[in-house]
């Protein structure tokens, strides 16, 4: 779920370095990889002045993020609906098999459920975010088969979290999809990984936490696939910078992945793993949040 306050990029993704590691030299060379790149600040500079981009510089690109978000949310709904069967048919195995799995659908094309009013906290908020009363979705539901142990009384939230699923498939062809959502959702989804998933407070329960971090990767890495072109067309430097960065960030989670397709818990990580993780986030997110004034949008 969106965090509740915005911080630039950079700045948030260095403090939360910092506070994972407790450790403030351990901290200090990653904060250095925060620095503007010559690279990407020549860049910067000479696309300042740039003109702002039309609406048609962008049209494939954001008919392309269209289809891969509707792609992702039918996927979405079918997933939610094998996880909710499961819940309310009182098959925990079977429910906590498909509760990370059917997550990554949503974590990718978070920024689209974060356009769309109260759906988001419906749908992902954890205990804390909201108020009790009104706490419902996959964490309520992943409290009750991992911390209580217990289907018992989870058939309610199912069903709601079914119709908010399928009420966010609903909603998406609504949504106006432009370059700045893109850019933007770029950012936020490395964000997303930074605030709650690298620390391993997203899935508290069930220490699924590393799902989640893929998908954001992935869901970040598809908007840069998209915008490649343009930003081949006006920063070549900076495009091949960022794709050496993703691929970095990936070669850290490979050895992660397990042989069903899944990732190991986050309890499984040692502080250095989770520290080399964090610095090839920041090692990412800088030239990634220059993609908007790049690209003019």
């Amino acid at each position: 779920m969106k965090a509740r306050y915005t911080l630039p990029a950079v700045l948030l993704l260095s403090s939360v370095l910092f506070a994972a590691c407790g450790n403030k030299e351990e901290a200090q060379p990653a904060a250095n990889n925060t620095q503007t790149s010559p690279t990407t600040a020549a860049a910067t500079e000479t696309n300042a002045a740039a003109p702002a981009a039309s609406a048609a510089d962008f049209k494939d690109a954001t008919e392309q993020y269209r289809t891969y978000a509707i792609s992702e949310i039918d996927a979405f709904v079918t997933e939610t609906e094998k996880f909710t069967e499961a819940v309310k048919a009182g098959k925990m195995d079977e429910a906590k098999k498909l509760y990370a799995p059917a997550r990554m659908h949503y974590e990718r094309i978070e920024p689209i459920a974060e356009a769309l009013g109260n759906l988001d906290p419906d749908i992902d908020a954890r205990q804390g975010d909201v108020d009790d009363k009104d706490w419902r979705g996959f964490h309520k539901i992943e409290q009750g088969l991992w911390e209580k142990k217990t289907t018992d009384g989870m058939s309610e939230y199912a069903d709601r979290l079914l119709q908010d699923a399928k009420l966010l498939r609903a909603k998406v062809e609504t949504v106006d999809i432009d370059a700045g959502l893109l850019v933007t959702g770029a950012v936020e989804l490395l964000n997303e990984v930074s605030s709650s998933k690298v620390t391993g407070e997203e899935e508290r329960y069930s220490h699924t936490d590393l799902y989640d971090f893929v998908a954001n990767v992935e869901g970040a890495q598809k908007i840069y696939e998209i915008l490649k072109p343009n930003l081949t067309a006006k920063d070549p430097a900076l495009e091949k910078q960022i794709g050496e960065k993703f691929e970095a960030l990936n070669k850290e989670l490979a050895p992660f992945a397990t042989k069903d397709g899944g990732y190991v818990t986050y309890d499984k990580l040692s502080k250095e793993d989770v520290r080399t993780l964090s610095q090839n986030l920041d090692a990412l997110a800088e030239p990634l949040s220059q993609m908007g004034t790049i690209l003019g949008v």
